[in-house]
């Protein structure tokens, strides 16, 4: 599996839909119904996160890859309303829903973090929870994903979108 990691600017409508579906077919009305608007048709809400999101949410919340963590920064990631993901068998897919008011405090926070903060919460994760080691280069990589989706991040905010993320495993 790719484990890539992207995330979704949804109207209201759009998040109460998805909440509306149920959970065993999250997954695929993800597929089929939103990532195929998005990206064919709406791509300036959404980012990609390539697998930066792993490293990302770590060094966000203290080294650990468990839904929720820390506020506001657990938010970037597993932090929020888990629609589908590691409970009951759910593997495969991750869905993590952030409401409209989250997501401005989420921004806040991340508009906050410094390379530096940064770079010290990236290497006091554990390599052995990780699976990968620690480098310059994965720093370097996740840092840049992280500074990359804050015009996203932005723009959820100022039009008062929910945010979710999503990851096939």
């Amino acid at each position: 599996m790719s484990c890539l990691g992207v995330l979704f600017a949804l109207d209201r409508w759009q998040a109460d839909a998805l909440r509306a579906v149920p959970r065993q077919e999250v997954a695929d009305y993800i597929s089929e119904e939103l990532e195929e608007d998005f990206f064919d048709r709406r791509r300036e809400d959404l980012a990609e996160l390539d697998k930066s999101w792993d490293a990302m949410h770590r060094a966000l919340t203290g080294g650990h890859l468990r839904y929720g963590g820390t506020r506001p920064l657990c938010g970037v990631i597993l932090g929020g309303e888990v629609l589908y993901g590691s409970l009951m068998g759910e593997e495969d897919y991750i869905a993590v829903l952030k409401r409209p008011d989250k997501v401005k405090k989420t921004l806040a926070a991340m508009e906050a973090m410094t390379e530096d903060a940064f770079r010290k919460r990236y290497f006091s994760i554990k390599e052995d929870e990780y699976g990968f080691p620690l480098s310059e280069e994965d720093f370097q990589y996740t840092w840049a994903y992280f500074r990359a989706v804050l015009p996203f991040w932005q723009r959820a905010a100022a039009a008062g979108k929910y945010v979710l993320f999503t990851a096939d495993q």
